[in-house]
């Protein structure tokens, strides 16, 4: 069995840097050039400068929080898409509602090489469970399971008990799903007093614990892989065989940054995933997520040698309501902004019903007067007031977190 998709996957990590990076200045000036919202955004941008991730980091940030009021100025695509007659063969709609296109190119979500990844191979029968109802989640697996010569039972969402006889009759041999239905069907199964065909599975859309992937791995299943991808995006990071983090796709430049800012964080510092995607079609420029995770050290054993993350640890959109008034963590990064003697900082809300308390837990030491500067800023900042604690350097979590919203709502 062929160990990698490509040889893109095992290319040395300087390599792959300075390809994408030479790649860089020519999607900057497609997204200028020929989209109305790059036109706007990066007006005063000279692609042909954007040579260096310092360069990148420059680069305004778009919010997926954004788009929707965006697309709702500009139907359908809110000027992000590159126009051209016939380009786009789908739109699709997510929660918001946000659009989505999908252009005429093959495996355009670029989802083979998670699957492939996964063991799966020509010939295999994949059992499809995500969605095919408006949203893109169906198609991006379809697209990619084409790449590969799977055939697809195109199951969606629902019809459990018709979805149960598919199986029972076709025996499909891997899965692309929720983990969550994945272990409603080896449930059903094992009621009926039947083995679970399926051997092979790729999850993604909720969380796959480790014990739910131990619990089906007892019921049957060889390998259970998680896959991490967006609506907008196509597929981002994948768990290969090796099992130690998700791998990143090879036609992302990614970053992770402070929540609220667009200011990159160093490797191992949880923060906002923030995607460059070198797609043609869409080619979204420094891309909040709006997801949580962090890169990992050093290259998978399985020998992919592109970076690593932790995989999805969480929202990065953490914005509070108190006292009638929205905090966000752009408020906190301001805030770090005009004291650079903190290092870090959490902002922890408490109180009950109508007594809302803040206190920003900063890392500095306590020098004489910094408290009472920080107090102030906050009020300036937030338009509220707020505790000021010092903690010792190292001791706030890592785990992305900026605001943290302890109150007791019972």
């Amino acid at each position: 069995m062929t160990t990698h998709y490509d040889t893109l996957e095992v290319r040395l990590p300087a390599e792959r840097e300075a390809a994408l990076l030479r790649a860089l200045p020519a999607q900057i000036a497609n997204a200028k050039n020929h989209t109305a919202a790059y036109a706007r955004l990066l007006a005063a941008v000279d692609a042909t400068a954007i040579t260096s991730r310092a360069a990148l980091a420059g680069l305004p940030v778009t919010r997926k929080s954004q788009l929707k009021d965006m697309q709702r100025e500009a139907l359908p695509f809110g000027g992000f898409v590159v126009p051209a007659p016939g380009r786009v063969r789908r739109i699709y709609m997510s929660p918001g509602p946000i659009y989505e296109p999908e252009a005429r190119r093959d495996d355009y979500w670029r989802t083979a090489r998670a699957m492939f990844a996964a063991g799966f191979r020509a010939g295999d029968i994949l059992f499809n469970t995500f969605s095919y109802h408006l949203t893109p989640a169906g198609s991006m697996i379809e697209s990619g399971a084409a790449a590969l010569g799977c055939a697809v039972i195109p199951a969606g969402v629902g019809n459990t008990e018709q979805q149960l006889e598919a199986i029972v009759d076709l025996s499909p041999s891997v899965y692309v799903g929720t983990a969550a239905f994945l272990r409603i069907l080896v449930e059903k199964f094992a009621e009926m007093g039947k083995p679970f065909p399926i051997q092979r599975a790729v999850t993604g859309g909720d969380a796959l614990t480790p014990s739910l992937r131990a619990w089906l791995k007892e019921h049957g299943l060889k390998s259970v892989l998680n896959f991490y991808g967006t609506a907008d995006l196509g597929s981002i990071a994948y768990e290969s065989e090796a099992m130690e983090g998700m791998i990143l796709d090879e036609e992302l430049i990614l970053e992770i940054v402070r929540p609220g800012t667009g200011d990159p964080l160093p490797d191992g510092e949880v923060g906002e995933v923030v995607i460059t995607t070198l797609n043609p079609d869409y080619p979204l420029i420094r891309f909040a997520t709006g997801d949580l995770s962090a890169v990992l050290p050093g290259i998978s054993p399985c020998g992919r040698t592109n970076t690593r993350i932790r995989g999805w640890l969480g929202r990065a959109d953490q914005t509070a309501k108190v006292r009638g008034m929205f905090v966000h963590p752009g408020h906190v990064a301001t805030i770090l902004r005009k004291h650079p003697q903190v290092a870090r900082a959490r902002l922890i809300i408490e109180g009950e019903m109508a007594n809302d308390r803040m206190t920003l837990k900063c890392e500095a030491g306590d020098s004489a007067g910094l408290a009472e500067a920080i107090a102030a800023t906050i009020r300036d900042v937030t338009k509220l007031r707020g505790e000021v604690a010092f903690v010792a350097p190292g001791t706030l979590p890592n785990d992305g977190k900026v605001i943290e919203d302890a109150r007791k709502y019972d």
